[in-house]
């Protein structure tokens, strides 16, 4: 049986108590990417852990590009981040052991790596390179705090109907089904 990406979530946030003083998401759009990770601490210090499972998987996060919608202008994600010109203050790799050799990592990501064993269902995280300091200005100054609060609960409500809906029929009107009248 192989390990779910949201079990190995789970394992390393139970790994680290620490996390349970911050503010913990997974799988959160914010900047120019999805986080699979985001983790925001007392301080407002934030810290985006990517999950890469396979190789071909890590090579392709350094293609992703972002296009600055005034200009124009093309900045590959790794790039941009080394700019200081992205929202969060440290950026890792999360890996499988011995999947990548850390001189393959770009210097300013921490390198974490997971082994799990499937006979004792046990998996082990070490920290291989602490991630740089990209930047000293909090995430709350970078990032529309409301607008913050707003996304994740609408994240929530819809994470609750998808659940419900698991287990009860509901019948719930779309905005873009035609009303009775055919508009």
């Amino acid at each position: 049986m192989t390990l779910k990406i949201e079990e190995l979530i789970f394992n390393f946030i139970q790994s680290h108590p620490q996390l349970r003083e911050q503010i913990v998401l997974t799988n959160f759009f914010h900047a120019d990417w999805e986080a699979d990770l985001l983790m925001i601490d007392a301080q407002g210090l934030s810290h985006e852990i990517e999950i890469k499972l396979s190789r071909s998987d890590f090579k392709n996060d350094f293609k992703k590009c972002y296009v600055h919608p005034h200009t124009g202008q093309r900045f590959h994600k790794h790039d941009k981040i080394l700019s200081g010109d992205y929202v969060c203050n440290q950026f890792s790799f999360l890996l499988p052991m011995g999947m990548v050799a850390p001189e393959d990592v770009p210097a300013h990501c921490g390198i974490i790596e997971f082994y799990h064993d499937p006979d004792a269902w046990k998996t082990s995280f070490f920290q291989r390179r602490q991630p740089m300091m990209i930047h000293q200005d909090s995430y709350w100054s970078l990032v529309d705090k409301d607008l913050f609060l707003r996304k994740l609960s609408q994240a929530l409500l819809y994470k609750k109907f998808e659940l419900k809906s698991r287990t009860a029929e509901l019948i719930l009107k779309s905005e873009f089904a035609p009303d009775s009248r055919g508009f």
